[in-house]
């Protein structure tokens, strides 16, 4: 039997109806046998201050635990400003902390972005990439994955249309893949 990894998956966005938090169950649901995807929560995370990291709030330390126990990691964002949004870049910033101590370092790692606009969350996508180069997350090169007419994306029931399903399955597939070429 092959070895199952465990993907953190951290979403981008907190909006109770999230486009975003739909693609990351759509790709839990179509995730290879070797894959176990799991949403980290990001959203009661406190804004990162190294003052009161000296003795880490509970949601500090639970966030980097989850982070450290996974084998790799997935994010699923939207664009804000054509960056990410603030509590993404404050979570990274809490898993990248103590300084030398990161969770995020050496985990291979994957973007996503989900927009209702046309261009796909793109600016979103490479700034993420920026961060993730100094993380040392080696980040999936391809397939880029800009997903823009994010309505579109589900039914009427919230299920994923099948007209996104092949790309998503294709994503996921060779993320797979990624992932196990990146382990040990």
């Amino acid at each position: 039997m092959s070895q199952v990894y465990s993907v953190a998956v951290v979403v981008g966005s907190l909006r109770k109806e999230s486009y975003n938090r739909k693609v990351a169950l759509a790709l839990a649901e179509l995730a290879p046998a070797n894959l176990k995807l799991k949403i980290v929560e990001i959203g009661d995370l406190p804004l990162y201050n190294e003052d009161i990291d000296v003795d880490p709030p509970a949601a500090y330390k639970t966030f980097r635990e989850q982070l450290r126990n996974s084998d790799a990691v997935l994010f699923v964002t939207p664009e804000y400003n054509r960056s990410v949004p603030g509590v993404l870049k404050n979570a990274i910033d809490v898993g990248s902390r103590p300084y030398g101590l990161s969770s995020w370092s050496g985990k291979p790692g994957a973007v996503i972005s989900v927009s209702p606009g046309a261009v796909g969350g793109f600016g979103a996508n490479h700034h993420l990439r920026q961060s993730l180069v100094f993380l040392d997350v080696p980040c999936m090169q391809q397939p880029e994955a800009y997903i823009g007419g994010a309505a579109s994306l589900f039914d009427e029931n919230g299920k994923l249309t099948e007209k996104t399903r092949p790309f998503l399955q294709t994503f996921i597939d060779k993320y797979a893949a990624w992932v196990e070429r990146h382990q040990g």
